[in-house]
């Protein structure tokens, strides 16, 4: 073997050697990023864990409030249906009783709105009823609409 293979294999064995110990050393310094990593998500999750925790108590807190259920009912038909599905499980007298009224608004504003003129009239009458309703509830004071509102007690007692 000649003098300059000797030295061609000594430098490659050098350099052999330099890049096994930086790959020990990257490798070294991979784990110890992953297991910061795992520290720090085990941490967020931990908090994660416990705002969600919160929230839901607080939400709790919120939904089993009748005001706030009642006030949810004025929204839109689908605010009343989430109303009544919120209702449903820790029934709340309040709640009740303007999920029955907005009920009845809605179905009575659906069924005059196929009548012409007076049907109209009879709307924007039961758009102020659904006004005040909404002020009743905000205000937390449990008001009838005046004439039909006993009514809607009467027929809605199941909800």
């Amino acid at each position: 073997m000649s003098e300059e293979n000797k030295d061609l294999r000594d430098d490659l064995n050098d350099m052999l050697g330099d890049a096994k110990e930086g790959a020990k050393k990257a490798a070294d310094k991979a784990e110890e990023i992953a297991q910061e990593a795992k520290e720090k998500a085990t941490e967020f999750a931990g908090e994660a864990k416990e705002k969600a925790q919160e929230f839901a108590e607080e939400a709790k807190e919120v939904f089993s409030d009748g005001k706030n259920v009642a006030i949810i009912a004025h929204l839109t038909i689908i605010g009343w249906v989430i109303a009544l599905i919120m209702n449903s499980n820790d029934k709340n007298e309040f709640a009740s009783f303007y999920i029955r009224q907005v009920l009845g608004l809605m179905l009575s504003a659906f069924i005059l709105s196929f009548i012409p003129i007076i049907g109209w009239f009879a709307v924007i009458a039961l758009f102020i009823l659904w006004v005040v309703s909404l002020v009743g509830a905000i205000g937390g004071n449990k008001s009838e609409s005046p004439v039909i509102g006993q009514f809607f007690q009467d027929w809605f007692k199941s909800l």
